[in-house]
């Protein structure tokens, strides 16, 4: 049976308690659309309150640590996440990737403790404008990813019914690009091919491909309706209802066409 859309809300460092208003009428919409599967990541300290709120979206952490506790000041484990209502953690975002210099191989014990701690994956995978100029886009990015791909041990079953892929294009992250329709159905091909090779046939065609970089209620549809795209991980977009569920309705009708 197909997997229903996943359309991702990245929330950012935004939001206060203030915005539990928006949270809420997200909520609300996706009780109306439930061909499409809705979540959001706020920051850290809106996980429970949101998670009290919400009767339909899960929520979820836009990163952890991999270590489950100690002398790790500022950071949060992935049992904590759990703990306070998440359910899923966004890792190897391009912003944690350049900011906090996170290296694939960090990125993969993070993806691995969180596996272990119960929660779903969404693992990003980008390149840079200059990377694509220069032809070494696909290259790049599927050796980014399979450095970042959590383990298993006998069964690719545990990992791939957890694990979600996001392509994110560094270049279209919140600068209003968006890749063309051929660029993005050509990724989200050698993507796939990647997790067959890792995972098998069976297993390796289950993982949703998400894409994300400035998509919008305006040009959802189309990204959408693009094979092997399974969804969208939203940034700006993300932070009001009306933006947001505007994506995620685009998402249920590409679905039914």
């Amino acid at each position: 049976m197909p997997l229903r859309p996943y359309i991702v809300g990245n929330w950012k460092m935004h939001g206060t308690r203030a915005m539990l208003s928006e949270a809420r009428a997200i909520d609300r919409a996706a009780q109306r659309h439930m061909k499409v599967e809705v979540a959001i990541a706020p920051p850290y300290t809106l996980i429970h309150p949101v998670h009290r709120e919400a009767e339909q979206i899960a929520v979820g952490a836009q990163d952890c640590h991999h270590e489950e506790g100690g002398a790790h000041t500022g950071d949060i484990s992935a049992a904590m996440i759990a703990d306070a209502g998440g359910k899923f953690v966004i890792l190897g975002h391009s912003e944690r990737r350049q900011n906090h210099k996170e290296a694939d191989a960090q990125i993969k014990l993070k993806a691995d403790a969180a596996l272990t701690a119960g929660l779903r994956v969404i693992l990003c995978c980008g390149e840079s404008e200059k990377t694509r100029d220069d032809g070494n886009a696909v290259a790049h990015v599927k050796k980014q990813l399979k450095a970042s791909l959590p383990q298993f041990s006998d069964n690719p079953e545990d990992v791939v019914e957890k694990l979600t892929v996001a392509y994110e294009p560094i270049w279209a992250i919140g600068t209003g690009k968006t890749a063309t329709i051929d660029d993005i159905g050509d990724m989200h091909a050698e993507i796939r091919a990647l997790l067959i090779k890792v995972y098998g046939e069976e297993h390796g065609s289950e993982v949703r491909i998400l894409y994300g970089g400035s998509v919008k209620p305006e040009n959802a549809g189309e990204i959408l309706s693009t094979p092997e795209v399974g969804g969208a991980l939203v940034g700006g977009a993300s932070l009001t209802a009306d933006s947001f569920m505007g994506i995620a309705l685009a998402a249920g009708e590409s679905e039914e066409g």
